[in-house]
């Protein structure tokens, strides 16, 4: 059923005007709690039903009364015709129409009622009834003021209009876009569905540290902050990585963590500062096992939101249903540009290769594998439209998966590619200590010659190895991002309660 819009009481107002209305609104304030009727004094109100139960109960014939409810929400709208009103309530499921009449509520109950303003919280006591319309409404035998509104609703189609407002004030977006609720509310179903089928599936969820003394587990540039009992130097994890294994070197077989991670890097349409993952490792597994659980965990979540895998992203027509596509990096090199890095005799041959593809090579040492990757970024990402296992990375961007035996210089590492981004990383993940250590030791080196991104050597994960991890699959996946592809949102800030912003200077 359509809704009426919110009111319209703030259409592009003046400051001058703004400030009348805050003013008119507190005196209203004042005058109830001068007569004994503050609304900031209620401390309770018992709900009955919401405004979902009520229209998903049976319809009461047209002129019978239904049953007796207590409802409660926010006025997004009002209709007052003389003796007699309509109102709309919004609550945590919906809207639902209220019908107030002077000589059911009483004159004194009714005026009063008359002075509301759009945005106050009301409690409504009455039956259900079906009015000449057709509209399930409630016909109010009580209303009580539970909370006082003291600035406007913007006017929807100007004072949201502007996608920074809507960030920086996603309270006031939630109450006037259903869409926005709808929104985050399939967010948290989707989180919901993960943990259901992870714990289905004999995992257990854990709690690793937010402050760490080493930023580790992936190549990232961290947040750092000081401890001041410590007097350390600490960061906020890029990675819950390196925990989670150690979980599985001390016996948890099946661990994964559903928590918040923060990466000091750029923000885009795909990226903020502050975003959600599942990590998760499984003991005696490797990467295929994890590409068969990211299939089962995406497939699952879009049919839990959505009702099927076949969805529609930014305009794309995308099949979620598995089995995935999947191809290594350098074929989808060669299938995207002819060059077959693999196949060059040297480095040197790579680099002039990747030169004449129109690439930048900076670094005069660059390998094979470090420039296959770049190609991948540049000719290849964006053309993945549908899901796609991209298989096979090289060693030297891969410093925590396990080497290929058929092909020491690649790694059992896949990312997953769906309209053109990333949304998952997974490895057959390395359980050589020696082997580990010195890929910290070539990570440290990189990080010598200046780049912020490179891992540090966690001396705790190192010794947690020597004691032996069993052979293990691992996977990452971004939340903010799958829940962008399933609810068909363009950018992470409309995923993200509160997005990341920069602070509006008075």
């Amino acid at each position: 059923m359509e809704h009426p819009p919110i009111e319209q009481e703030q259409q592009e107002l003046t400051q001058e005007q703004l400030s009348e209305l805050l003013q008119i609104r507190r005196d209203k304030l004042s005058a109830l709690q001068a007569a004994g009727k503050d609304p900031f004094a209620n401390t309770t109100y018992e709900v009955s039903h919401t405004s979902a139960d009520i229209l998903a109960a049976d319809r009461p014939q047209e002129g019978e009364h239904g049953m007796q409810v207590s409802i409660a929400g926010r006025m997004v709208s009002r209709r007052i015709m003389g003796k007699a009103s309509f109102a709309h309530l919004l609550d945590a499921k919906g809207r639902i129409q209220v019908y107030m009449k002077r000589d059911d509520l009483g004159e004194a109950s009714y005026d009063a009622f008359k002075t509301f303003d759009i945005g106050d919280i009301l409690g409504v006591k009455g039956y259900v009834f079906v009015t000449r319309t057709g509209e399930v409404s409630v016909h109010a035998e009580e209303v009580t003021l539970l909370g006082k509104s003291l600035r406007p609703l913007p006017e929807k189609y100007h004072g949201l209009k502007d996608p920074e407002l809507r960030y920086r004030q996603r309270f006031v977006d939630l109450i006037v876009n259903p869409e926005v609720r709808d929104m985050f509310q399939k967010r948290s179903r989707i989180i919901s569905e993960i943990r259901r089928r992870m714990d289905e599936r004999g995992f257990i969820e854990v709690e690793t540290p937010v402050l760490n003394t080493t930023a580790s587990g992936a190549s990232a540039r961290p947040f750092v902050t000081h401890h001041n009992t410590l007097d350390l130097d600490m960061y906020l994890r890029i990675a819950t990585e390196l925990h989670l294994k150690e979980c599985v070197v001390g016996g948890l077989e099946r661990v994964y963590e559903i928590g918040r991670l923060f990466r000091n890097e750029g923000m885009d349409p795909m990226h903020n500062p502050e975003f959600t993952t599942i990590e998760a490792y499984q003991a005696y597994t490797d990467y295929n096992g994890m590409m068969e659980l990211s299939e089962d965990l995406i497939s699952r979540c879009s049919l839990a939101v959505n009702g099927t895998t076949k969805i529609s992203y930014q305009g794309q027509d995308i099949d979620l249903t598995p089995p995935f596509a999947r191809i290594t990096m350098n074929d989808a090199v060669k299938r995207q540009t002819g060059v077959d890095f693999y196949a060059c005799a040297s480095d040197e041959e790579a680099r002039q290769k990747a030169k004449a593809l129109g690439l930048e090579v900076k670094d005069k040492t660059a390998t094979r594998g470090k420039l296959l990757a770049e190609a991948f970024d540049a000719f290849v990402e964006e053309t993945l439209t549908q899901p796609t296992f991209i298989t096979d990375y090289p060693v030297e961007i891969s410093p925590l998966s396990k080497r290929k035996p058929s092909a020491p210089h690649l790694t059992e590492r896949f990312e997953l590619f769906i309209a053109g981004h990333e949304y998952a990383n997974a490895f057959s993940e390395l359980n050589d200590p020696v082997d580990q250590r010195g890929r910290f030791v070539q990570q440290a080196q990189e990080r010598a010659k200046g780049d912020d991104e490179a891992m540090m050597i966690d001396e705790d994960f190192c010794t947690a190895l020597e004691y032996g991890l069993p052979p293990t699959g691992g996977i990452g996946i971004g939340i903010d991002r799958l829940v962008m592809l399933l609810t068909d949102a363009a950018t992470i800030r409309d995923v993200l309660l509160f997005p990341t912003m920069k602070p509006v200077r008075s």
